[in-house]
């Protein structure tokens, strides 16, 4: 399978950031009014440790991270194969100890998604895809001998309609129906932080679709959960239908992003364009 020795080791990079983040997660007094800024010590130890990784397995490949941290902000971030780091994707989720957090990491191979993992530590979840080879999800259990792995589970998107949509997004602020639940009119709402967590969930059929209608994020906040969708049978684009691209000016994604089962995509795009 092509990009396999990079999938091995997204995997234990992905593995290693779990762990020191459980362990971290435990520790943590929770912040129950955390602020969409906030950012931890665990962040940057978790992206530490996975560029490092990374930077050993591969020394010639360019590093893009959220985190600014002395040992890799002269490791060039944009290049032929560029790896994409969030350490700590929905860090409210995180400290506010609800568990709704991920570890994203991909590879760009000519500025287009080839490897993504996410990595949710607190369900010891990993959902994770290649161009071309599918998406794939398994778990992981540990007891005080030994961790245990389920068999990877072939992803798929729904095949569900309009008439019974399943809409995820982030946490909406009390008496607010943010626009994709007023444009779609889901039958359901499932509400989260993390773009991993979302676009992940896509990925399984959990959800049929994933608006992010922020007016700015960044590359590292849907790369690795961009290739799930999309090798699940799923569609990604930006809010009017185009294709996502990555390595724009300071990484900035500014013209949103919808994934989706594909079933309900142009209709999805022509409804949130209303």
């Amino acid at each position: 399978m092509q990009y396999q020795d990079e999938l091995t080791a997204v995997l234990e990079a992905a593995r290693r950031a779990s762990e020191l983040l459980r362990r971290e997660y435990e520790a943590f007094a929770a912040i129950p009014d955390a602020p969409v800024s906030i950012s931890t010590h665990a962040d940057k130890a978790s992206q530490e440790l996975i560029l490092a990784f990374l930077h050993e397995k591969f020394p010639s490949d360019a590093l893009c991270a959220e985190e600014s941290t002395p040992a890799f902000d002269k490791v060039t971030k944009l290049g032929p194969r560029t790896w994409v780091v969030d350490p700590i994707d929905g860090t409210r989720g995180f400290a506010k100890k609800v568990g709704q957090f991920s570890v994203m990491i991909g590879l760009l191979v000519d500025r287009k998604p080839v490897v993504g993992v996410v990595a949710e530590p607190a369900q010891h979840r990993f959902t994770y895809a290649t161009l071309g080879g599918g998406c794939w999800s398994q778990t992981e259990t540990t007891d005080w001998t030994q961790t245990e792995t389920t068999e990877p589970a072939r992803c798929r998107v729904s095949s569900r309609g309009l008439s019974e949509l399943v809409l995820i997004q982030s946490w909406s602020k009390t008496g607010m129906s943010p626009k994709p639940v007023k444009a779609l009119t889901p039958v359901k709402v499932i509400e989260t932080y993390s773009g991993g967590v979302k676009l992940a969930a896509v990925a399984r059929g959990e959800a049929d679709v994933y608006a992010n209608t922020y007016e700015t994020f960044f590359d590292w906040d849907i790369c690795a959960g961009h290739l799930l969708v999309t090798e699940s049978g799923g569609t990604v684009t930006d809010l009017v239908g185009n294709a996502i691209t990555y390595h724009n000016e300071s990484f900035a994604q500014k013209n949103g992003l919808l994934a989706t089962n594909g079933l309900i995509h142009a209709e999805a795009v022509k409804r949130l364009a209303g």
